[in-house]
């Protein structure tokens, strides 16, 4: 088995997706350094700064296949860094191609970490996108389900208790509502975080004289980055925020995973995880359905959650290139992604065939013979008795029904100052729980709302991104 078990063949599927890991592997890391390697040849080269033909064999050597692996190998545990082996294959390449010196112009004027870290923002744009896929479809699928469970009542609890009625779709809109701002968060990052890095040796790019910036606004342009005003070497926010962002969003994911576990208890069985054919079977229980997909949502997010200090200690950079903190990115991020993923697909499946049981949420709901509705026979007395009054007389009432297995309305109508003022009907009216969910459908409508803006902004920009990348490949 892998150190990791988000790349393990065999339990790669519970924690992470072939997706995810396709963006981070290793051939894909190396192969965004020489489309990074091939991009700067362009710009300069437009610029006048290398030879035309110089640019065009360095673009033909790189997309000529993947490089060989054992002598990058070799040279990283040399060197320490992947980019001297990278450019030292890819400008044998550009020479033999029969270019004469074309492969000594390949890396003019850039370092290891430009090209590095360019490298990883592109793989972290193409990670952000299939991010922003898994939410928008659980942020869907939440909100058909509010919809449709607008009316069905249940038992909301605090402190694991029994508090008050609410409705199955509040349930699903509070499960929204983060949803929506995590979409938020992920196109406001994109400005932020997708910048490409230029800098040379010490961030000067005093290589290139007084063309410096010329090329690394061109390089920019040329991958569909962003242009940051100043290299970003070591000031790390960038990457930090980016793994903050998917703490939050599996921080979300493992609410909902919680929920789903607690009200999938034999003893309540309100809610269950989509019906598959042996998922979540026991070795020796024939019986059970264990919510097996809100387990493995709620151990990626420990882990995700772990791993954010990993990327805000890497901030502490030192001086104009660090010893250490930022080569920590690189245990964390790919991991962070494929964790996140695996979660949010967990957490799709779960919203999109959620099996929800009405009829045993309104049985729960009764169980308590009405104690539930305790606030709202208090809030119906006090205009009369006084609220400090009101609540003394109905606790009076809860213990009755409590110790003489009564319901509330019975050990109300018992009650002389309640029978002052309100008769049976009142009291049947005040122990119905769909009379008293307040604002609950209200809250429902906003959440949508704001769901149906956000998710049309962001198909906006999604489609705008995926317009630019065409371009610019």
């Amino acid at each position: 088995m892998p150190v990791n078990p988000a790349d393990s063949e065999v339990f790669g599927t519970l924690y992470g997706s072939d997706a995810m890991r396709a963006i981070f592997d290793d051939r894909a890391y190396l192969g965004r350094m020489l489309a990074v390697e091939t991009a700067l040849a362009r710009v300069q080269a437009r610029l006048g700064i290398i030879p035309t033909a110089a640019a065009e064999r360095i673009a033909e050597a790189a997309a000529s296949g993947p490089l060989e692996t054992a002598s990058l190998a070799a040279s990283v545990r040399k060197v320490g860094y992947p980019v001297v082996g990278v450019v030292a294959a890819l400008s044998a390449r550009a020479g033999e191609a029969g270019a004469g010196e074309a492969g000594g112009w390949t890396h003019w004027g850039a370092t290891t970490q430009d090209i590095m870290d360019t490298a990883l923002v592109l793989m972290i744009r193409d990670g952000l996108r299939l991010i922003r896929e898994e939410v928008a479809a659980i942020l869907g699928a939440l909100a058909r389900q509010a919809e449709a469970h607008r009316q069905t009542v249940m038992a909301g609890r605090t402190h694991l208790q029994q508090a008050l009625p609410i409705t199955f779709g509040l349930k699903c809109a509070v499960w929204m509502q983060p949803f929506v701002a995590h979409l938020a968060r992920l196109s406001e990052l994109g400005p932020r975080v997708l910048c490409v890095q230029l800098g040379g040796a010490a961030g000067t790019l005093a290589s290139l004289g007084a063309q410096g910036l010329a090329v690394m606004e061109g390089l920019a342009a040329e991958l569909g980055l962003a242009a940051p005003a100043a290299p970003w070497h070591v000031t790390r926010d960038g990457f930090a925020e980016v793994l903050s962002v998917l703490g939050l969003i599996s921080g979300s994911l493992a609410k909902i995973a919680t929920d789903v576990a607690l009200l999938a208890q034999s003893e309540l069985a309100e809610l269950s995880e989509p019906y598959v054919a042996g998922r979540g079977a026991s070795s020796t229980m024939p019986q059970k359905r264990n919510p097996i997909a809100s387990e493995y949502v709620l151990a990626a997010a420990r882990m995700v959650q772990a791993l954010v200090p990993v990327m805000m200690g890497a901030m502490a950079a030192d001086h104009e290139r660090a010893t250490g903190p930022w080569q920590a990115e690189l245990l964390a991020l790919p991991q962070a992604f494929v964790l996140t993923h695996g979660a949010l697909l967990h957490g799709r499946s779960i919203a999109e065939g959620l099996v929800v049981d009405p009829a045993r949420m309104r049985r729960n709901l009764d169980e308590s013979g009405g104690l539930i509705l305790a606030e709202a026979v208090m809030m119906g007395l006090a205009p009369h008795l006084g609220r400090g009054e009101a609540h003394h007389v109905v606790a009076r009432a809860a213990s009755r029904a409590r110790e003489e297995h009564l319901t509330l309305a019975q050990a109300l109508a018992a009650e002389p100052a309640v029978t002052a003022h309100l008769d049976e009907a009142a009291i049947g009216r005040l122990t119905d729980p769909a009379n008293y969910l307040g604002s609950a459908s209200a809250f429902i409508d906003r959440v949508l709302a704001g769901a149906r803006a956000m998710m049309k902004d962001t198909a906006g920009a999604a489609q705008k991104e995926a317009t630019c990348q065409r371009e610019t490949t």
